[in-house]
């Protein structure tokens, strides 16, 4: 990404220490890069404080476009850290810990711009839910998935919120209650994913959505995201009322009348400058 800039989110004193690595490009692009290899990017209390933060700058952040999830290392993401569940054993730090990662979750449903998983490898338990969580989802080919929990005794209950709203029900239940792995190609074919590429070209793809989101205007965007989240949870009569005052509201927009008035002119749009 050109004219990029990167920051540390929380953790140590230097920028390669962070949990989190920020990066923000001109376009208002921005990559939220999970760095915490050793432990495959585990969802601990500290990593969900990091995006926490980060989701919730973006989400201030009124020139912000696209939010990219990306992790460095073998894993994207491991899911919760087992350890560090198992050494708080009462009950109100078990509640403090899923109440922290469900509030992370939704704020990346919450945010006014598209996110898209770029996923390079593993993905289990609350790493499959992040991976579900997002609106876009590009992987690699060597790229696996679980809801892997049930073989320790623990269904993933939180994970299977995103995960059913993804995948047929009985594929989300085959997941949930086996704790198997399956393939990017499965995964892409049951609806977990938008594409399946080679590692070598997972930057360029999602690069390539990225560029579609950027082409549209902001607001139909963002006002889009919002409406299709809300009407899924209605009924039918609902949804529908929902949806048509959310395209009236769209169409008092001057993105939308210039959109249509280029349609009627055969030219291309002309957006209004970060729209």
């Amino acid at each position: 990404m050109s004219d990029a800039s990167t920051i540390a989110c929380t953790s140590g004193p230097h920028a390669s220490d962070a949990l989190v690595l920020v990066q923000r490009d001109a376009r208002g692009v921005v990559t939220l890069t999970l760095n915490d290899p050793a432990r495959f990017n585990a969802l601990g209390s500290p990593m969900l404080a990091a995006l926490q933060a980060a989701i919730d700058a973006v989400a201030a952040d009124a020139s912000a476009r696209v939010l990219v999830l990306a992790a460095q290392g073998r894993a994207f993401c491991a899911g919760h850290d087992l350890k560090e569940m198992a050494a708080e054993s009462d009950l109100a730090s078990h509640q403090k810990l899923f109440a922290q990662c469900s509030r992370m979750m939704l704020s990346l449903q919450k945010l006014p711009v598209p996110v898209i998983a770029q996923v390079q490898g593993m993905a289990t338990a609350a790493g499959c839910q992040l991976v579900a969580q997002c609106d876009l989802a590009v992987a690699s080919d060597a790229a696996t998935f679980a809801t892997s929990g049930i073989r320790y005794g623990l269904f993933c209950a939180t994970p299977s919120v995103p995960l059913v709203r993804n995948l047929p029900i009985k594929k989300a239940m085959e997941m949930l209650l086996t704790g198997d792995f399956i393939d990017a190609a499965t995964a892409l074919d049951q609806g977990l994913l938008n594409r399946v590429v080679a590692p070598e070209a997972l930057a360029e793809s999602v690069e390539q959505l990225v560029q579609a989101i950027l082409d549209k205007p902001r607001v139909a965007v963002a006002m889009g995201k919002a409406l299709v989240y809300q009407q899924r949870e209605l009924g039918v009569e609902a949804a529908y009322q929902l949806a048509g005052q959310t395209m009236a509201v769209n169409m008092q927009h001057a993105d939308a009348q210039e959109g249509v008035s280029a349609f009627a002119q055969k030219r291309q749009p002309s957006w209004r400058a970060g729209a």
